[in-house]
């Protein structure tokens, strides 16, 4: 029997180093998932010891949606799934809420085996524990925004003022106070998916799965939409899977990042480990028109210091390179890279940066 607010005992707890470099607990996992489209797709990975190669699965006629796919989700943090489309991230998002049923592996919730939970299980876990928000809108037409936003507290059997009382904080929480009695029709993209936001957290979830939320909208509502998104997770705190195409977006909300290539993840790491050591030679292409002055800091590019090592300047190493360029490239010789204690971590030239910026030099 699933028990969602207990612990397995089958399960180690794993922790890491999470967002903004805390030590966090692993609050969603999946170990080796494959999503197989076919005929037999369970019995087609018994004959081949659960793990055929790519072509054995071209060649026996199977799509492979996710592909031994593994991942740890850490509490509070924010990781963004990439890819180009069909590469399997909304079908993985869908196997780690049940959605959809993965062929093979095991995932887990809280440290207990939530493939193990039944069907009215999943329904309850679902409607407390997890928030849901897509690139579609889906809200009620006939519905006034407050019963929009209400509507899951409804399905939970939730008194009428209740819900009611609960959907106006929420409204105040994501800047639509006072339109209460609005419709969808009358509210702009950005406010619908405001509205479609607040609905997903009326349940209050543990994890919050956003399948690019803002991709519909105007690049100016959505750079407006991703401020409020991060203002909403300084203050909620949020376990989020969020899934975009846009490395810029990734850059502005990611903890961490997981690029997906034919249903595998090629790798997970900072944009900065992604941007600066690509595991894959897809990966190095996926990321090679990424700007990387927006994205790389000075302490990821600095070199260590050494015993009298005079400096033309200063620059803090959290500092981007973009920021920075203009001081550093303007002058020959080292500037001191400093913590934000001032002490001396490291050092950097005009070298490191024209390299880190474009390419090593000749």
């Amino acid at each position: 029997m699933y028990s969602p607010c207990g612990r397995s005992t089958r399960y180690e707890r794993i922790f890491a180093v999470g967002p903004r470099g805390n030590v966090s607990e692993s609050k969603l996992s999946c170990r080796n998932v494959w999503k197989l489209f076919g005929p037999d797709p369970r019995g087609f990975l018994r004959s081949h010891d659960g793990h055929p190669s790519p072509e054995q699965v071209k060649k026996s006629g199977y799509i492979s949606a996710v592909y031994d796919a593994s991942l740890e989700v850490y509490e509070g943090e924010i990781l963004v799934l990439m890819g180009l489309s069909g590469s399997g991230k909304s079908t993985l998002v869908r196997c780690l809420s049940r959605l959809i049923e993965p062929t093979a592996g095991e995932m887990l919730f809280d440290g207990s085996d939530l493939l193990a939970a039944t069907d009215k299980e999943m329904i309850e876990i679902r409607r407390h524990k997890m928030g849901m928000v897509f690139q579609h809108f889906a809200l009620f037409p006939h519905r006034t925004v407050l019963d929009n936003v209400a509507f899951p507290l409804e399905i939970q059997g939730v008194e009428r003022e209740e819900r009611r009382a609960k959907g106006r904080e929420i409204l105040e929480l994501v800047g639509l106070s006072g339109r209460d009695n609005y419709y969808p029709r009358e509210l702009s993209g950005g406010q619908q998916q405001r509205v479609g936001i607040g609905r997903s957290l009326a349940v209050e979830p543990d994890v919050w799965f956003l399948d690019e939320p803002f991709s519909a909208l105007d690049p100016l509502i959505r750079k407006e939409m991703q401020d409020e998104f991060l203002r909403l997770q300084d203050q909620l705190h949020k376990t989020i899977v969020f899934i975009t195409h846009d490395f810029d977006e990734a850059i502005r909300l990611a903890d961490r990042v997981a690029i997906m290539y034919e249903g595998r993840i090629d790798q997970i790491g900072t944009p900065e480990e992604i941007i600066t050591n690509p595991a894959t030679d897809y990966v190095r292409k996926f990321t090679s028109d990424v700007s990387r002055e927006k994205l790389l800091s000075v302490g990821s590019v600095m070199r260590p210091a050494t015993a009298g090592t005079t400096g033309s300047g200063s620059v803090p190493s959290d500092a981007k390179l973009g920021d920075v360029a203009s001081q550093v490239l303007g002058v020959d010789g080292d500037h001191h890279v400093h913590d934000d204690s001032g002490s001396i971590v490291g050092v950097v030239d005009r070298s490191d940066l024209i390299s880190a910026l474009y390419g090593e030099q000749t």
